[in-house]
């Protein structure tokens, strides 16, 4: 994207509008806000919360309060100012002609954060277009002299068509393909996700807000070495590795972008595609950050996008996929809470663990293997003995429990066995 220089000193502004009504408070939303802007390579000269009676349509900012900004960009000589909201085109332009700085939005600074992380192709198509429908709002910002002409060919446009609405068309046309190209892609997501599904192996999910520890958790029990670092959106290509667990021969741990609040609409459409896995997990585990004080506001918000997926029953409340809750980040909690939390752990769907330390890690692969093989069940099936393959088969898929001679049939010698599927098995057994 380059709209961003690496190493920038900024100004981080959380504005706070009295009207609106916000899931975190503001020191929360600040802290969060820097969290970005580090996560992005900027440094961070000053960051402030701006409390916003009336919001004006030009700047949102009072024409006090953009003075201010001025003095705090050259008091720390910074080139960049980052506000911890959606501005909109009008405010972005007439913010940096007042301060003669880069002013940048949640939106572009989330947007930025994806276009540098972005790791596999789908990644980026989806990024691209999400910078292009945000883009294409702002062209006014290139432009100053709108009444510019420009002539050329006919697929360059005619006579009279100015430069803007020649690049607003140039970046429709793009767009256009992108979601075509994006379409193809999610085709082929379906496919591989239909393939998974008669894939005898059951597939876990991990979800959570950004930073809670799900990539390092992921390493911990793969023994993978995706990128895990103290970063917000360090993790924005879905993994996949194969892990074994107590009485599972194999199953597919998967780890997810993180969710964030007030993500950016063209990046909730954008990202569909990547969060759908989660929809086709046999078991969801949303991992949370329990040692931040806002990790009840982030359930809240990682709730109401499983919610949106159609995991979660809007009106019940209900999940169609069993959820287990994980504690992550004990390694930071006193003992008294560590203490409380295993207690409370007891009567719900939940395990503390340290992803960083290791601590708990094994009980709760312990609690997967116990939800992946409560729902078993004992099924006896008679075969005969020269049907290799699905004897072959529940040797390797299912728990035999007996596999005992039982007589002959009209195809030669059988074989009784008993053996416990879970009903995904059973089904993938059924179709043999």
């Amino acid at each position: 994207m380059g709209e961003v220089t690496r190493g920038a000193r900024a100004v981080v502004l959380c504005p706070d509008i009295k009207r609106f009504t916000y899931d975190l408070d503001a020191p929360d939303r600040l802290a969060e806000a820097q969290g970005l802007a580090l996560a992005i390579g900027v440094e961070i000269a000053h960051s402030v919360v701006l409390p916003v009676r009336q919001m004006q349509p030009n700047t949102l900012f009072g024409s006090g309060q953009v003075e201010n900004i001025a003095i705090w960009c050259e008091q720390y000589e910074c080139e960049l100012v980052i506000v911890d909201g959606a501005l909109t085109p009008i405010q972005q332009r007439n913010l940096e002609d007042r301060l003669k700085r880069k002013v940048i939005d949640r939106t572009g600074l989330i947007l930025e954060i994806f276009g540098e992380r972005a790791a596999t192709a789908e990644g980026r198509l989806q990024v691209e277009l999400a910078h292009l429908d945000y883009q294409q709002s702002r062209l006014v910002r290139s432009w100053t002299h709108l009444e510019r002409q420009r002539g050329g060919f006919g697929f360059l446009g005619g006579p009279g068509e100015t430069q803007i609405e020649a690049d607003r068309r140039m970046i429709r046309q793009r767009m256009s393909r992108l979601r075509r190209e994006l379409e193809q892609v999610r085709k082929t997501r379906g496919l591989h996700r239909d393939r998974r599904g008669r894939a005898p192996w059951p597939v876990i999910a991990l979800v959570g807000y950004t930073n809670a520890g799900k990539s390092t958790l992921f390493n911990r029990l793969t023994g993978a070495d995706v990128m895990a670092e103290d970063l917000l959106f360090a993790t924005l290509d879905p993994t996949m590795r194969a892990i074994s667990l107590p009485g599972v021969e194999k199953a597919i741990l998967s780890d997810t972008v993180g969710f964030i609040s007030d993500l950016p609409t063209q990046l909730v459409a954008a990202f569909r595609a990547t969060l759908e896995e989660v929809t086709g997990a046999d078991i969801i585990c949303h991992v949370r950050d329990l040692a931040n004080p806002a990790h009840a506001a982030q359930k809240k918000q990682v709730l109401a996008v499983l919610s949106a997926l159609g995991v979660i029953d809007g009106e019940t409340g209900v999940s169609n996929i069993p959820i287990l809750e994980v504690w992550n980040k004990s390694d930071l909690l006193d003992e008294a809470r560590i203490a409380e939390l295993h207690e409370a752990a007891k009567g719900q769907a939940a395990v503390l663990v340290s992803a960083q330390s290791g601590a708990g890690v094994d009980l709760f692969a312990d609690k997967i293997a116990d939800m992946l093989t409560t729902s078993a069940c004992e099924v006896t099936v008679t075969l005969p003995v020269s049907d290799g393959r699905r004897i072959a088969w529940l040797h390797a898929h299912g728990e035999v429990l007996s596999d005992d001679a039982a007589g002959e049939g009209e195809q030669g010698p059988l074989r009784s066995l008993t053996v416990r599927l879970n009903p995904k098995e059973l089904g993938q057994y059924s179709s043999l």
